[in-house]
């Protein structure tokens, strides 16, 4: 994940030497605390089984409880789960993340790497450098017991039996109903819904860049272990038709190079190569380029560099990064890319980023250079423009057809908004090679009052339409060097909500394409990991590519026709303007984007007594709702949800009523499908709503300072917020058991899965039950 913050790079590092990550055989700690007790449940051996059940054969599960797969299955039943069935091993390959998090706070890592079926060492390197995992797990490993198996007492087949009634009257025959697999999408067939073949060119001919992360893609190694396909034929086809040219891929260079910049061998390139090249082949069939994230020189632990001045650069904690003002390590990045690109032909090219969390160039994390004797006498553009200029040089000397972009992600650009003091990014812009692109995110910097809060959004935002002062600046100082230029945007969904493939915001959409359109970019980058799906957006997108661009109502109408048919066109538009008016009012602030609960949503707990534990980076959201709500009080967070969730059910009872009005069999299919996805996101701004609305009224009744009446009312509020949320998973259940998109992002795998659901609703009824008979005051 990209944040809007390089600190958290160095706070990884930090965390990471704290618990001694450093060692492949030792694993984080973090400061030791105590797991949140889920006090709905009898025990953790049934939490445990609850949460694995869906994921886990029987069989492991037993392994981790040293019991026998009878006895889990007993366990199961005793709930009132369904009968389980055996889940593919895909599961576990592309849905670790989920079943590491769900384990978090009920495993020890003992029994958490056994089931995973992992060492100590992958699960170190996963923690480590899968998209900043240790980061969203909450940079601590919470202190669990192991769990073993026993034999049920009363008490708890007591509790097991209402568990049952609960789930058995809530869901009933819902619960055994068919139900699509997870990942499913993979594997999914057919024409692209409401999608044209074929291309168009513009400017000139030659057809914009128009790149995303792909919705398979997986962190790890793909190119070593191809059978972790990070891009399907099915899902080439589908972007394509949906007018998507490229997807990147993260590498790192000392992988694919002979040796790294130490000279040390590197294992396995040439494998990793071969792959490589026949995943350029296949996805040139489809018309699609592949990009490499260059973010290099990755640093190196400290104890590889001792007696090695003439390569040793800035050092954190205990990796220190590899000097670029030393010739020698340029040298390493030009000469490896040159091999790289000769070797592999066909590649599309890479983008650069030179200033984020990863250590990288002596400048990439601080604004001076001290400790490194070469850099520290040298100017932060000199260096950054420089270490383009070497990715560069590689590239063209290995295929001069191939395509460089250079982001200013990180660089100081002199402004609050942006990314402060000094402004660098002028200089470098100037100093850069002649032929290269100048990336920026659009919308950065877009002044926005959402509730009567003034602030200024950053990356990762569909609800302020870009572009803003930053991009502009930026893409005109590259145009007078003359210079091409991209907008980094995010089409489909952002951390604002990710748990959607795509939001139905298309007007939002269209806006921002149309002013891009008017700004002269030659190209996109159409998200980051979160909002890889082909989509009506993409589809919306690839309207304003054409020469002459369309209006915003033109491309509307265009594929509002193509996706629904001509006669309910306008209706279904009706709907979209109503999304994109609700979503206007998101309260869009760094904390709430990475910390707030809109990404589990219905999913996330309510909690009788505040857990103590500090919300994560789009991972554990917890009950904390100082975390999420940044520069918004509370009260104005819940509202403006409140805002959107109204406004959102305008738009869909908009389309359920123009859903019996479409006719066509696969005009239809377009309008269910959209119909769920929206459903669905409206579920989650809903949710958080109720969940903030909770959270306030139980801090007010456990402050102590409230009279009677005020006491009677927030009980009154957390009842009904608790009932509210039933619902909510309930119907968030039958829609994700519809449609196995729902709930999954690329790089953070399912955030919940259909069960997880039902649990809401046990969760439910128990702070029901418990609010019914004893004081919370």
């Amino acid at each position: 994940m990209k944040t809007t913050r390089w600190m958290l790079g160095a706070a990884l590092v930090a965390s990471l030497v704290a618990g001694n990550l450093c060692r492949a055989e030792t694993l984080p700690t973090g400061p030791a605390r105590a797991a949140i007790p889920l006090r709905h449940f009898p025990d953790r051996l049934h939490a445990f089984v609850w949460r694995n059940w869906e994921l886990l054969s029987l069989e492991r599960m037993g392994e981790v409880l040293q019991t026998s797969p009878a006895n889990v299955r007993d366990i199961g039943l005793s709930m009132g789960l369904p009968a389980h069935v055996r889940p593919p091993a895909e599961y576990q390959q592309r849905g670790y993340i989920s079943i590491i998090r769900r384990n978090w706070h009920l495993l020890p890592y003992e029994q958490l790497l056994t089931l995973l079926g992992w060492d100590a060492e992958r699960l170190a390197f996963t923690l480590r450098e899968d998209d900043f995992l240790w980061i969203k797990l909450g940079s601590l490993k919470p202190t669990c017991a192991a769990i073993r198996y026993a034999e049920p007492n009363e008490a708890t087949e007591r509790r097991c039996a209402e568990i049952r009634q609960i789930v058995s009257s809530h869901f009933g025959e819902a619960l055994t109903a068919p139900s699509k697999p997870r990942f499913e999408f993979f594997t999914e067939t057919g024409p692209s819904a409401g999608a044209e073949t074929g291309r168009r060119a513009s400017r000139g001919g030659e057809e914009p860049i128009r790149f995303l992360y792909s919705y398979a893609g997986l962190f790890g190694d793909p190119l070593l272990h191809p059978e972790l396909d990070p891009y399907p034929d099915v899902l080439l086809r589908r972007l394509s038709q949906s007018g998507v040219n490229g997807v990147w891929l993260h590498v790192v260079l000392s992988q694919l190079a002979p040796s790294d910049a130490l000279g040390r061998p590197t294992v396995d390139h040439d494998v990793r190569l071969a792959n490589l090249a026949k995943m350029v082949e296949r996805a040139a069939r489809h018309g699609i380029a592949i990009y490499l994230y260059m973010n290099e020189p990755r640093a190196v632990p400290a104890s590889l560099l001792e007696g090695r001045d003439d390569l040793r650069g800035v050092r954190q904690g205990d990796h220190v990064v590899l000097c670029t003002s030393a010739p020698r390590v340029r040298g390493w990045i030009t000469d490896s890319l040159r091999h790289v690109f000769s070797r592999v032909g066909g590649l599309g090219g890479v983008f650069t980023i030179t200033a984020s969390e990863n250590l990288t160039n002596c400048y990439s994390h601080t604004r001076t250079a001290a400790g490194c004797p070469r850099c520290s006498k040298r100017s932060g553009p000199e260096v950054i423009a420089e270490v383009n200029a070497a990715i560069a040089a590689g590239v063209r000397e290995g295929d001069p057809k191939a395509k460089v972009i250079v982001w200013d992600w990180g660089w100081p650009d002199g402004t609050p908004a942006g990314w402060g003091q000094p402004d660098w990014a002028s200089r470098i812009i100037e100093l850069l090679p002649d032929d290269v692109y100048l990336m920026c995110v659009s919308e950065w910097g877009k002044p926005i009052t959402r509730g009567g809060v003034a602030g200024a959004v950053g990356e990762y935002s569909i609800s302020a339409v870009g572009p803003g002062p930053r991009a502009q600046r930026h893409w005109a100082l590259a145009r007078k060097r003359g210079l091409k230029t991209l907008a980094k945007v995010q089409v489909n969904c952002t951390w604002e909500l990710s748990a959607v493939p795509y939001l139905p915001v298309m007007n939002l959409v269209a806006q921002h394409c149309r002013n891009l359109s008017e700004a002269g970019i030659d190209g996109l980058m159409l998200s980051w990991t979160v909002g890889g799906y082909p989509s009506p957006n993409l589809e919306l997108v690839r309207r304003f590519q054409q020469q002459p661009a369309p209006t915003v109502e033109q491309a509307l109408s265009e594929v509002a026709e193509a996706r629904y048919g001509s006669g309910a066109a306008s209706e279904m538009m009706a709907g979209w303007s109503k999304f994109s008016d609700a979503f206007s009012e998101f309260p869009f602030d760094g904390s709430y984007v990475y910390r707030g609960p809109s990404q589990v949503g219905p999913s996330n707990l309510l909690y009788l007594e505040p857990t103590g534990y500090p919300s994560t980076m789009v991972g554990f959201p917890y009950d904390d709702v100082d975390g999420w709500r940044g520069i918004y009080p509370a009260d104005v967070l819940a509202g403006q949800f409140e805002k959107i969730a109204s406004g959102w059910q305008e738009g869909l009872a908009i389309w359920t009523r123009t859903l019996d009005k479409i006719d066509g069999p696969q005009q239809r299919a377009n309008a269910s499908s959209d119909l769920i996805v929206a459903e669905a996101a409206g579920l989650h701004f809903e949710s958080v709503a109720n969940q903030i609305r909770f959270i306030l009224a139980r801090n007010a009744l456990r402050s102590g300072s409230l009279n009677r009446a005020e006491r009677d009312a927030a009980v009154s509020t957390m009842r009904a917020r608790a009932h509210a949320e039933i619902e909510n998973a309930k119907r968030l259940f039958t829609l994700t058991r519809q449609d196995p998109r729902i709930g999954f992002e690329a790089s953070n795998h399912y955030y919940y899965l259909p069960l997880d659901l039902v649990e809401k609703a046990v969760n439910c009824e128990y702070v029901l039950a418990e609010l019914a008979h004893r004081r919370l005051d």
